[in-house]
Parts: structure tokens; sequence; C-alpha cells
């Protein structure tokens, strides 16, 4: 069974970085899409940032330059480095792995498989 497992949230001060990492099982990890998601109190669950199974990112606009996706697929793992971190950022953190990507539409369908999700709180 397939199981996405996120860790390495907290709280952190504005400015400050955190790096969370989404470890999967029960699939082939190295052919697979990963989205990480965030969603914040009151808000939708929105897509933050994917990376394809051959390294290419797309990022949402208000986290270019401040968030970097990567992979290493030795280890089954996707990791989300967040630096210059905002208020804003607050919310729960969750990856999803397998989903397809559409490049003509620029969107991250994402699969059935889950984490529990990180909290990541960000203090001004």
């Amino acid at each position: 069974q397939v199981q996405v497992v996120e860790s390495g949230g907290g709280l952190v001060q504005a400015g400050g970085s955190l790096r969370l990492s989404c470890e999967v099982s029960g699939i082939t990890f190295s052919t697979n899409d990963i989205g990480w998601y965030r969603q914040a109190p009151g808000k939708q669950r929105e897509l933050v940032a994917h990376i394809s199974n051959g390294g290419g990112t797309n990022y949402v606009v208000s986290v270019k330059g401040r968030f970097t996706i990567s992979r290493d697929n030795a280890k089954n793992t996707v990791y989300l480095q967040m630096n210059s971190l905002k208020p804003e950022d607050t919310a729960v953190y969750y990856c999803n792995a397998g989903g397809a990507y559409n490049y003509d539409s620029d969107t991250y369908h994402p699969s059935p498989y889950w984490g529990q999700g990180t909290q990541v709180t960000v203090s001004s």
C-alpha cells in the first residue's frame, strides 16, 4: 500500500527557514510526480510546488524565489526548502504522490495518495 509521510514542520519567526520532507513508499518513486500543497484555516487547499519525475519544477507565484522543491530518488523523498518565510505561509502542508501535471493548463491533478500533513507556523 502507498504511504506518504511528511515531516519538518514547526514554529519559526518571519524571515526564517524550514525544510519539509515527504517520504513515499509503495510506488515506484522515481517515475512519479510529487506535489506539495498547503491549507490555511478557512481557506482551500492550494498547490505550492510540483516536481516531475524528471526533476522539472513548478511553483505558485506567491512562493517563487523563496521555496525550492527537490527530490532524492535514492531515499524516496521530496524536500521543500522554505526560506524568507512570511506569516501568510502559515498552514498545514501536505504532500501528494503520483499525480499528473497538465503542461497545457499548468495544473497538477492530485492522486488519492496524501500524507497526514505537517503544521508550519510563521510568527510575525
